[in-house]
């Protein structure tokens, strides 16, 4: 019974997961060492379509990112929700959790900047 249960969980999670394929894209453009020993930049370019939401998660970094285009919602544990536009930019120190909604009506489009630890995942669900 509890495999059957675990089963269905997965199947689940899996179906979860691919529902939202091609609703967040994030293509990393350029990944390179900085000055402070152990820690890499990591340039990408992240697209939200409309209504989506990336998911609680953390960086094992900060994020310094920059909208492009549209506009959305910054939901940071702990602090009120930021609306961001185009135009705007925001910093999320390293392992912070937070969530970003696309509240507009076209994709949202913004460039990150994440100085990471090397060897780690760029992003981690949050639990």
């Amino acid at each position: 019974m509890k495999s059957a249960r675990f089963v269905l969980i997965a199947v689940l999670f899996a179906g979860v997961a691919l529902a939202q394929t091609g609703t967040i894209r994030r293509t990393v453009l350029q990944k390179t060492d900085v000055s402070v020993p152990g820690r890499e930049a990591v340039v990408a370019r992240v697209e939200l379509d409309a209504g989506v939401a990336a998911g609680r998660h953390s960086h094992p970094g900060d994020e310094i990112s920059y909208v492009l285009e549209g506009e959305g919602e910054l939901l940071i544990d702990g602090e009120d929700p930021r609306r961001v536009k185009a135009g705007e930019s925001f910093v999320i120190p390293a392992g912070t959790i937070h969530d970003a909604v696309n509240t507009g009506k076209g994709t949202m489009k913004l460039v990150g900047v994440y100085v990471v630890e090397k060897g780690k995942p760029l992003a981690s669900a949050a639990k």
